[in-house]
């Protein structure tokens, strides 16, 4: 069964169009494109109007794509921007209009589930002998750090607790780092740690994330911050997909990420032109849920919750 999934997050829009089996999942096309749709969302409460227009291109370009290699179901996912804004249904209608299917502003629970099944399917089926040594053992935490929100999941076979908190790598930078100097000054980087340490007190209240014996990453900034610790020349998703990064790399990643300038940033290889000014952000979420629940190490995963959408239609 060939199947599009469509996953549109606070900082980027995304497509997978694959062939389902039983217990396989092919890869026809997978993109991504980042149009920062959760521009100001959390200043405003509202989506703007150029953040929207960005955001339908890329999906006109995405649904020539769906038409093209003739997928017969469609599911569109919208996360943590479009929950919380106020004119929604702008983008509800256009996203409509666009691929004739209704897209779901999913819960952050439902997005948990999501991110868990795309992640996690794949590691099932690892030898524990020869891919990964050693593990992955589970239960599973899998955490998805996105642009408005992180989804926190613990489970082994399917996600058995799960929690969505407000602490994103676009949503803290708009915060707290827009005008905070280049490279951002001290007491911005304390603001950030703030809130992500707030966030991570209700994370361990609610979900028990300490049962965990592997800490799985997903999304851009935790493959960003992989691709620097491999010292990759370029973006290389298989090279990424899979690896281990141990705690001190990720540490090292974000201290360096930390010091350096907009432009030393953005001539790093790997490094997405949209995610320039979100990545510090981004891998210091990583770095504080490391040393929090101290984790020795993390499994990077290229398979999220884009991978959990195409899973579910095949049902």
């Amino acid at each position: 069964m060939r199947v599009a999934a469509v996953d549109c997050g606070t900082n980027s829009v995304r497509l997978l169009i694959a062939d389902v089996g039983d217990d396989e999942l092919a890869d026809v096309e997978r993109l991504m494109e980042i149009v920062r749709l959760g521009q100001g969302v959390d200043r405003t409460g509202r989506l703007a109007p150029e953040a929207l227009d960005r955001t339908f291109a890329a999906m006109r370009g995405y649904q020539e794509l769906i038409q093209r290699h003739g997928a017969t179901a469609t599911r569109v996912v919208a996360t943590s921007a479009t929950r919380d804004a106020a004119n929604r249904q702008e983008f509800v209608d256009g996203v409509r209009k666009i691929f004739g299917v209704e897209p779901e502003v999913v819960t952050g629970a439902e997005e948990a589930e999501l991110s868990f099944t795309g992640a996690t399917r794949g590691l099932l089926r690892l030898s524990p002998e020869t891919e990964l040594p050693q593990g992955p053992l589970p239960p599973y935490l899998v955490v998805d750090i996105g642009g408005g929100s992180t989804e926190f999941v613990v489970g082994s076979g399917h996600a058995e607790s799960a929690l969505s908190v407000d602490i994103g790598c676009v949503r803290l930078t708009e915060r707290h780092l827009r005008d905070a100097g280049d490279p951002p000054a001290a007491p911005a980087l304390e603001a950030v740690v703030a809130d992500i340490e707030a966030a991570l007190d209700r994370v361990e209240a609610e979900v028990p994330v300490r049962r965990a014996h592997t800490l799985v990453g997903l999304a851009g900034s935790v493959t960003t911050v992989a691709g620097m610790a491999l010292g990759l020349p370029a973006y290389d998703s298989e090279r990424i997909h899979h690896s281990r990064l141990s705690a001190e790399q990720v540490h090292d990643v974000t201290r360096r990420l930390l010091a350096m300038t907009h432009g030393e940033r953005a001539e790093i290889p790997v490094m997405h032109p949209g995610r320039v000014d979100v990545i510090g952000a981004g891998a210091l979420i990583l770095d504080r849920i490391v040393r929090r629940f101290a984790f020795s190490q993390v499994v990077v995963s290229e398979h999220d919750i884009l991978d959990g959408i195409a899973w579910s239609l095949a049902r």
